[in-house]
């Protein structure tokens, strides 16, 4: 997928500018990229919430092996973007029914690891975006949800530019464990 700034039906602009990035499913060799963007999104979200975001010692052994298992699972939209040789973002989509309790009249995507490079959140991340939705509602989902740190604002402007508006909020308060006996 490549071209220029693209509009949607009710005249929103959610990509400027030439975009020269290519869309395409995840591999098994793009699984290195994907883990080391994804441990640099834990460190920068860390500095906005330090216990919530808090990445374990060993998070990208552990993360590493998961996305791995993603990419191979054929029920997951795994996709990523390269611009010539430079990996410039990923995303990862999974497929569920909403709680019982609700009904938004089909399938729901749910999208938590959604990272690109810090200068592309304009246009790569409406390209993934826009690929993933499109792939989701092929499969049945008529709504996407997607996870993000409340102080990301580049991609929190990329999801808005793609028609996303904030549904819930989540507040947190840490306090130190207990010591000794």
């Amino acid at each position: 997928m490549t071209g220029t700034g693209t509009y949607q039906g009710d005249g929103r602009k959610w990509q400027s500018g030439p975009v020269t990035e290519r869309v395409r499913p995840a591999v098994a060799t793009d699984v290195d990229a994907m883990t080391e963007m994804a441990s640099a999104r834990r460190k920068q979200y860390a500095e906005y919430q330090p216990v919530f975001w808090r990445p374990a010692a060993n998070a990208e052994q552990l993360h590493r092996p998961y996305l791995a298992r993603l990419v191979e699972d054929q029920d997951v939209i795994t996709l990523v973007s390269k611009d010539s040789d430079l990996f410039t973002g990923f995303l990862i989509a999974t497929m569920g029914d909403a709680p019982r309790i609700y009904d938004p009249g089909g399938r729901t995507c749910q999208i938590d690891d959604f990272v690109v490079t810090a200068d592309r959140w304009a246009t790569t991340g409406p390209l993934l975006l826009r690929s993933a939705i499109e792939q989701a509602a092929e499969r049945g989902a008529v709504q996407a949800v997607v996870v993000t740190g409340h102080l990301d604002r580049p991609k929190r402007d990329a999801l808005r530019s793609c028609g996303l508006s904030m549904a819930s909020e989540w507040w947190v308060t840490s306090w130190a464990p207990p010591t000794g006996p």
